[in-house]
C-alpha cells in the first residue's frame, strides 16, 4: 500500500505540478495582458490629456473667433450704413449734378442771348454814333452858315446903321 500511496502521491504531485503550471501560465497570460492593458491605459491617458489641452486651445480660439466674427458682424452693419448712406448722398448729388448741369445749360444760353444782345446794342450804338457825327456834321454846317448870314447881316445892319446914322 505504501507503494500505492507512493504512486497515488506522485500522481498527486504530477497533477499539482500540471496544475500549477497551467495556472501558472493562466496567471501568466492574465498578468501579461494587465500589463499591455495598464500601458494602454497611460497611452489613452496620455491621448485624453493631449486631447483636453487641444480642447482647451480649440475653446479660446472658438472664443476668439466668435469675438473677432460679433465684431466683423458689427463693422460690416456700421459699413452697410455708411454705404446705404453714401448712396442716399450720392443719389442727391447725382440730381443736383443734373439741375446744375440744366442750370448750366439755360445760363449758357443766357449768356449767349446776352451776347447778341450786346452784340446788337453796339451795332445799333455804332449805327446812332454815325447818325450823330452825321447831325453833328449838319449842326456845324448849319452853324457856319448861320454865323456866315449874321456875319453878312451884322455887315448889312452896320451898312445901313451907318447909312441911316449920317444923314
Amino acid at each position: 500500500m505504501n507503494r500505492r500511496l507512493q504512486v497515488a502521491n506522485l500522481i498527486g504531485v504530477l497533477v499539482l505540478v500540471a496544475l500549477c503550471v497551467v495556472q501558472w501560465n493562466r496567471n501568466r497570460r492574465v498578468n501579461l495582458e494587465a500589463i499591455r492593458l495598464e500601458a494602454l491605459r497611460r497611452s489613452q491617458e496620455q491621448v485624453v490629456a493631449d486631447q483636453t489641452r487641444n480642447i482647451q486651445g480649440l475653446t479660446g480660439d472658438l472664443a476668439q473667433f466668435k469675438e473677432r466674427l460679433g465684431t466683423a458682424r458689427e463693422d460690416h452693419s456700421e459699413s452697410m450704413k455708411q454705404i446705404s448712406a453714401l448712396r442716399g448722398e450720392r443719389d442727391e448729388l447725382s440730381v443736383d449734378t443734373s439741375q446744375l448741369k440744366e442750370s448750366l445749360a439755360a445760363w449758357t444760353d443766357a449768356v449767349v442771348a446776352r451776347d447778341e444782345r450786346l452784340k446788337e446794342a453796339n451795332d445799333r450804338i455804332f449805327e446812332l454814333g454815325g447818325r450823330l457825327d452825321d447831325s453833328i456834321q449838319k449842326f456845324n454846317g448849319l452853324a457856319t452858315n448861320y454865323n456866315a448870314v449874321v456875319a453878312r447881316l451884322n455887315a448889312l445892319g452896320m451898312a445901313s446903321e451907318s447909312t441911316v446914322a449920317k444923314p
